[in-house]
């Protein structure tokens, strides 16, 4: 298995629909970047997230998720409360083939202000928007820019496809859409 350079990621989404839309450079003049970087990609954040509520006083269970423990925001600045979390959904669409496997980090930018973006790895076949967990860990309200950079993308390569795809195996959250909750 091998990390993947800037030029195997700019073929594959050129190519292939790997990754749409698809940013060949790196932006970075005013905005916190996003598109291709020497070995991976720079996934943006979309101008739609669920931000955590405690109006309700309910518990957060994977099994059983309330969604009325979400608030729905649309616009340019998110404004995460302090020691709060909220899920966002990349700009980007992916494809990942199913020779690939990808992880995902937070970008250092946002991380020095306290701010931890996780996302799971993106498995072979897996194909979709990407949802993203945000964490605001301070104690102070956090501001999180629509459309700009927020995560990096790593992508590697095997010698060979993996036996059980995620399309194969008819993955949860396989087509993705929208910010996309949790499911059993």
């Amino acid at each position: 298995m091998s990390i993947k350079s800037d030029r195997w990621i700019k073929k594959m989404a050129l190519e292939m629909g790997m990754i749409e839309p698809f940013e060949e450079g790196q932006v970075r003049e005013g905005v916190i970047s996003y598109g291709v970087s020497s070995y991976g990609y720079d996934l943006r954040v979309a101008d739609e997230f669920k931000i955590f509520t405690n109006i309700n006083s309910t518990i957060v269970d994977p099994k059983n998720f309330d969604p009325h423990s979400l608030v729905d925001f649309k616009g340019d600045v998110c404004i995460i409360p302090p020691n709060s979390f909220a899920l966002g959904r990349s700009v980007e669409y992916f494809r990942i083939p199913e020779n690939v496997m990808t992880i995902c980090v937070g970008k250092s930018t946002y991380a020095r202000c306290g701010i931890i973006t996780n996302v799971t790895p993106l498995e072979p076949g897996w194909e979709g928007y990407v949802t993203l967990e945000i964490s605001n860990t301070t104690p102070l309200p956090a501001k999180i820019y629509a459309n700009e950079g927020i995560a990096q993308v790593l992508f590697f390569e095997s010698d060979e496809p993996c036996e059980v795809s995620y399309r194969a195996k008819r993955g949860k959250y396989q087509a993705q859409k929208g910010v996309t909750l949790p499911k059993v």
